[in-house]
């Protein structure tokens, strides 16, 4: 088996390189919970890029517009549709913020208008390797970062012939896991186990 490479997406519209330290302590996780082979350096990857087109897994985020290109658009939909899976975040965790409606409105544009649907909080994702009986995990930021006591209670995806392509989060996990992976031992528990879910989950549907 090739070793994962974590791959970011980068875009020309808005501010795509945020939460730097968020995959080195995601990777650091899947080496020391999973036998997965994993690439250590993060890679980016632009979205007018063809070799996006063939990635197994990727990460697109950030605060503000997400709007693509023809070249752009055509590079996500063909990623998705071939079989690739996309983890998007709002760093922003809020409901019709910039990035939020942007992201929603191309999604809606690319795919069609019900393309991106809730899903349920007991679908495999949550149980694929780590156990969430509650669904997505609630992040520091929605309990009292932004002191609007507003918790995303499930995430949304565009599937594609019965998987899921684009996994949408509202809730910041890269703001939540953007800290140096040697912190985790101050942890009770450490919260980038969701992120090993994503990824194995992506892997192995």
């Amino acid at each position: 088996m090739a070793p994962f490479t974590f791959n970011r997406l980068q875009y020309d519209s808005g501010d795509w390189d945020v939460d730097q330290r968020m995959p080195s302590n995601l990777l650091d996780s899947l080496i020391q919970y999973t036998t997965l082979p994993v690439n250590p350096e993060e890679r980016v990857v632009s979205l007018r890029d063809p070799a996006v087109l063939g990635l197994p897994f990727a990460y697109l985020a950030g605060h503000r517009l997400v709007e693509m290109d023809r070249t752009e658009t055509e590079h996500f939909r063909q990623l998705v549709e071939n079989g690739g899976f996309v983890f998007v975040d709002d760093c922003n965790h809020d409901i019709d913020g910039l990035f939020a409606r942007s992201f929603e409105g191309e999604m809606a544009r690319i795919f069609g208008s019900r393309a991106l649907q809730r899903i349920p909080n007991d679908h495999e994702l949550y149980s694929c390797f780590f156990d969430f009986p509650d669904g997505p995990p609630a992040t520091s930021f929605e309990l009292n970062g932004w002191g609007d006591d507003l918790v995303h209670e499930y995430l949304q995806a565009i599937e594609v012939d019965g998987r899921i392509g684009v996994l949408y989060s509202n809730k910041d996990y890269g703001c939540e896991w953007d800290y140096d992976y040697r912190n985790k031992r101050w942890l009770a528990r450490d919260n980038t186990r969701f992120g090993v879910n994503v990824v194995m989950h992506a892997l192995t549907r």
